[in-house]
């Protein structure tokens, strides 16, 4: 079975995303979709008030929440999936998880603002392409969302 990143971030860019994985344009083979959520880590003051455990339950309902409409989007296609919220700087994390499940491809929704726009305020997409040691998939939505 292959294994597939599928990066959310809860937007509807993302859940376009998962519809593209579940319809399996690209992908015909069996997969396995591993959705990934990444959130920034918080600063060291922040830690020294909140014990760990704390943190880490927030991170995975935080994560859960996030996640939950791109993993109900491929389960219902009954497509097998997995999911895991990651700590950190995201371009970085998603690489880094890719790499340990061996995955054929990254998909990553996109807001699709443009070069110019992603040069000034950056791209989350452009760093993992960037990055990634297999192919990434940007997907746009096939309508414009409201």
């Amino acid at each position: 079975m292959a294994n597939v990143v599928l990066a959310t971030d809860g937007s509807v860019y993302s859940d376009a995303a998962a519809e593209w994985v579940a319809k399996r344009k690209l992908f015909k083979e069996d997969l396995c979709v591993h959705v990934v959520h990444c959130m920034p880590d918080v600063s060291a003051e922040v830690k020294s008030y909140i014990s760990k455990g704390d943190l880490e339950a927030w991170h995975t309902d935080e994560s859960g929440r996030v996640m939950k409409s791109a993993i109900d989007i491929l389960q219902k296609a009954g497509v097998p999936t997995v999911w895991q919220g990651l700590v950190g700087f995201a371009p970085e994390r998603i690489v880094a998880y890719a790499t340990s499940v061996k995955a054929l491809a990254i998909v990553m929704g996109t807001h699709g603002r443009g070069a110019f726009l992603d040069a000034i305020v950056g791209s989350v997409a452009s760093r993992v392409i960037a990055r990634a040691p297999c192919p990434v998939v940007l997907v746009k939505p096939e309508t414009s969302p409201s």
